[in-house]
């Protein structure tokens, strides 16, 4: 068989400096609520991570509008699309959820942790959402 592999490999558990190269909008399958999606990537691989428009993520949302540099001021909305782009440091781990479709466990690659690029890390685990 020939294979042809046109995609980067996750990145691995860890600190890593990332640019975003792509943010998608859309609305979670089960209970619709609106999303952005980030692609951070570098040359060693990518991850993608939904960041949901909900009270428990807005704190989620600021740190990583802080950690790129793009201002928020109270009340003001923003468009996803000025993350394109953008340098910053993540955190990369694992999290296991249960399907609400299957019953199963699941586990999915997420960034957390987010820092201005070249900024020491501060945390070792990944933040929940």
């Amino acid at each position: 068989m020939k294979l042809k592999v046109d995609e980067k490999p996750f990145l691995e558990n860890g600190h890593h400096s990332v640019t975003i190269t792509k943010v998608e909008e859309g609305t979670s399958e089960n209970k619709g609520v609106p999303f952005f999606s980030c692609r951070f990537e570098n040359e060693d691989g990518f991850v993608n991570n939904r960041f949901y428009q909900s009270e428990p993520s807005m704190p989620i949302i600021a740190a990583l509008l802080k950690a790129t540099g793009i201002e928020h001021p109270e009340g003001k909305t923003i468009d996803t699309k000025q993350l394109v782009d953008k340098k910053l440091s993540i955190l990369v781990g694992e999290r296991q959820y249960e399907d609400p479709n299957t019953g199963k466990i699941k586990t999915i690659k997420e960034a957390s942790d987010f820092h201005k690029a070249g900024e020491a890390e501060t945390s070792s685990q990944p933040s929940s959402k």
